[in-house]
């Protein structure tokens, strides 16, 4: 049964570079009682696998805390993108502009990210849906440096960082009736969608709701 009951109210909360710091605050107070992350992240596709490539909006979610925090750091106007997932995304209400002006500081978000209790710690669990790709993004930013060139290098980061993980992809590996992408398990598994797909607060919403129904 999901820890979710009916009627219970949610609240995706909007993380800037002006309450950051207030979040992460939020964020050390509660992780002890609520230690579950469900993660998404969004970016600008893939093109030729560019060297430098901005992550943009990252969704962190702790048990019922929920925020949506957007980065500056991508820029339409100069960094490489696939045109079709920039387009799915504006469909979907981000407004590079905005984020632009009013995002968060990649630097200090992994600075904050790393003394807030819900990296390097066995007793934070991570939920995530497919997520390699989010994880390395995370890994740049809390490391400052460029990803290990060898898969194993990779994977020895993500356990030492993240040492307890549930990707929900993978899981369905071994569940003969689960296939499909994210809103197709939301189907399946009659978990019902909050906020906008191809956001990353939805998205991870529903990651932590998969969970707890199974």
């Amino acid at each position: 049964m999901s820890l979710l009951l009916k009627g219970d109210s949610i609240l995706i909360r909007e993380v800037w570079n002006d309450n950051l710091e207030e979040e992460f605050a939020r964020i050390r107070e509660i992780v002890d009682d609520f230690p579950y992350i469900a993660m998404d992240t969004e970016f600008p596709g893939i093109v030729l696998r560019p060297m430098n490539r901005g992550i943009y909006q990252l969704v962190a979610r702790i048990s019922f805390a929920f925020g949506s925090l957007t980065f500056r750091e991508f820029n339409v106007n100069k960094d490489v993108f696939a045109n079709d997932s920039i387009e799915l995304l504006r469909q979907s209400g981000i407004d590079f502009k905005k984020n632009n002006e009013n995002g968060i500081d990649a630097v200090r978000f992994g600075e904050l990210l790393m003394s807030s209790g819900i990296v390097l710690n066995d007793n934070v669990y991570w939920v995530t849906f497919h997520s390699g790709y989010d994880f390395g993004y995370l890994l740049k930013l809390l490391t400052c440096q460029n990803l290990p060139e060898t898969q194993a290098g990779f994977f020895n980061w993500i356990n030492m960082y993240f040492p307890t993980l549930y990707d929900i992809k993978h899981l369905m590996k071994f569940c003969n009736s689960l296939h499909g992408g994210l809103n197709k398990l939301a189907e399946l598994l009659e978990v019902e969608r909050v906020g906008i797909s191809h956001q990353a607060g939805s998205d991870s919403f529903a990651y932590s709701l998969y969970i707890q129904e199974n």
